[in-house]
């Protein structure tokens, strides 16, 4: 049996499906730099070390807005993950990774260049779309002439796509996603409090108190910097602030999903309405969320159980089911030949 990894290159997480084991490797898309091509840490290590670094260590992140920002340190820790984290053999495997939709073919082909500029003699390397192996990891047939829509709240995208027939009817990729929740909540407790905060401390607030509607009634003790005396203070922050700071940004994405519901032609839309849509990626964790896109859509929400890793569930479908393999794609055919 052939060696096979599926391979999603989120914005914030790595993640890796293992064929030959059936596990998933997950780790923070992030790598640290020193001398300015050494690599110093990456993965969960490297961002330990975001916004906490001094000024010879750069901690960056090498996807941006769903594509590749920075080619060799991407593939670097690509590689590394891979032989390190997960014990892969890369010769003579099959590999998927998955891609958004709305990118062109360069970046598209960046992607597919991370393995076809190697030395690694891959059996095979294909591209897969991101929303085609999301529906597939939430166990749902998209073979089937039944419209499907899949919201995928990432951490700098969010990808709405309407599937039907194995294939993608419409598809709209925003440059926002649970990142820009973060730098909303950042603004906004400036803007309340006099209070610099950091994006990882935003984060925190996001996932342990925020919540889509006002009224959880949580509060969360965070570490700043007060704006006016300069020096660290500790304050109680509570939910509805949190609220209050991603509410504008969470209205664009239900506006972006309402405009996809437009165009939708009425027999898909019919079964939409009847099958409900499926939300998933990282950001579709925050609470209330599913029930704040049902009142604004009139349609039932279903929140995948791992939205992080529907997509490397989705390729391992595509590795493993000769019904889906066709989902994988290559571009440019006979490359290791």
């Amino acid at each position: 049996m052939t060696n096979g990894y599926g391979i999603d290159m989120g914005t914030g997480n790595l993640k890796i499906y293992n064929k030959a084991t059936g596990e998933i490797t997950n780790e923070k898309n992030t790598i640290a730099i020193v001398e300015k091509d050494r690599m110093y840490a990456y993965g969960d290590e490297a961002y330990s070390m975001y916004e906490k670094a001094p000024e010879s260590i750069d901690v960056s992140f090498p996807i941006v807005n769903g594509v590749i920002a920075d080619f060799d340190n991407m593939q670097t820790m690509l590689l590394e993950v891979l032989e390190h984290k997960t014990g892969a053999k890369l010769k003579g495997s099959d590999i998927v990774i998955a891609v958004p939709t709305d990118i062109t073919d360069v970046e598209k082909k960046a992607f597919f260049d991370m393995f076809a500029k190697t030395k690694i003699k891959a059996h095979s390397v294909s591209l897969c779309d991101k929303p085609l192996a999301d529906a597939l990891g939430m166990d749902l047939d998209i073979t089937e002439p039944t419209g499907v829509m899949v919201v995928d709240i990432g951490a700098d995208t969010t990808e709405i796509s309407v599937i039907s027939l194995g294939g993608l009817v419409l598809s709209d990729l925003l440059p926002f996603g649970g990142n820009r929740l973060d730098e909303s909540i950042v603004t906004c407790l400036k803007r309340k409090y006099n209070l610099v905060i950091g994006n990882k401390t935003a984060k925190s607030l996001k996932e342990n108190i925020g919540s889509a509607s006002k009224g959880k009634g949580l509060e969360m003790e965070i570490v700043g910097r007060d704006v006016v005396s300069g020096l660290p203070i500790e304050m109680k922050i509570g939910s509805d602030v949190v609220y209050d700071g991603m509410a504008d940004d969470l209205n664009n994405i239900c506006t972006s999903i309402k405009m996809i519901l437009e165009k939708v032609p009425p027999e898909l839309a019919k079964d939409i309405v009847h099958s409900g849509i499926y939300l998933t990626g990282g950001s579709s964790r925050i609470d209330n969320l599913a029930e704040y896109f049902k009142a604004v859509t009139n349609i039932d929400v279903n929140v995948a159980e791992n939205g992080e890793e529907t997509v490397v569930m989705g390729l391992n479908k595509v590795l493993s089911d000769p019904k889906f393999q066709r989902f994988g794609y290559s571009m440019k055919s006979r490359i290791f030949s």
